[in-house]
């Protein structure tokens, strides 16, 4: 059972001002690739899981970034961890149609 929900925005700055979608797209592809359970959103994304598998799929995100030419990465990352259990349909039921 997750105990942990990770929402992310990740910045990577483009070395030439280029667009960041393309970063942006490959930083989700990292968490696919992780087989997080997550939903896209419009402004960030939200994983589901433990809070060291979560850390683990920040850091990588963070690393694909430079991979791809990126100076430098800002992260804003929010947590809620509860040991108890977390999921995304939990705290959205109310909300989806």
């Amino acid at each position: 059972m997750a105990d942990t929900l990770l929402s992310i925005q990740i910045i990577p700055k483009t070395p030439h001002g280029e667009d960041v979608i393309p970063y942006v797209d490959r930083a989700i592809e990292v968490i696919q690739q992780a087989g997080i359970k997550h939903r896209v959103g419009p402004l960030e994304t939200t994983m589901e899981g433990s809070f060291e598998e979560l850390l683990a799929v920040v850091k990588k995100m963070n690393e694909a970034m430079l991979e791809m030419g990126s100076p430098n990465v800002i992260s804003q990352v929010k947590i809620y961890h509860n040991p108890s259990g977390a999921s995304i349909e939990k705290l959205t039921e109310k909300y989806d149609e």
